[in-house]
């Protein structure tokens, strides 16, 4: 359990993909162009596996928790992580999909 004032310290916006690209030299990594409203940035997220075509993530609102700290991972700094709904079937297989607002919002609209 995290405290109320713990969760508010989380910093979750909107943010549309303008570009995915598979990372060559590896296998699960996605990099994302995200249009955070006040800056473009740039976020390496473990979802080949689920999108085998990235580029259909290309126009996507969704939800990025934007005061993570970087990463560099394989060479690329990633400025966020975006938050994806997952579930497991009965035999452990996960199905992971994007979570994008009823209507579009401004890019880097606060989520509570």
């Amino acid at each position: 359990m995290i405290t109320i004032d713990y969760f508010k310290k989380l910093d979750i916006r909107l943010g549309t993909i303008t570009q995915a690209v598979k990372i060559p030299e590896a296998d699960r990594l996605v990099r994302l162009s995200i249009d955070m409203g006040s800056e473009v940035r740039q976020v390496v997220s473990g979802i080949a596996v689920h999108y085998p075509d990235p580029s259909v993530l290309v126009g996507k609102q969704v939800p990025v928790l934007a005061n993570l700290e970087p990463r560099t991972i394989k060479g690329y700094e990633s400025k966020g992580m975006v938050l994806y709904a997952i579930e497991q079937d009965a035999e452990g297989k996960e199905r992971l999909t994007t979570m994008s607002p009823a209507e579009m919002f401004a890019n880097g609209s606060i989520i509570r």
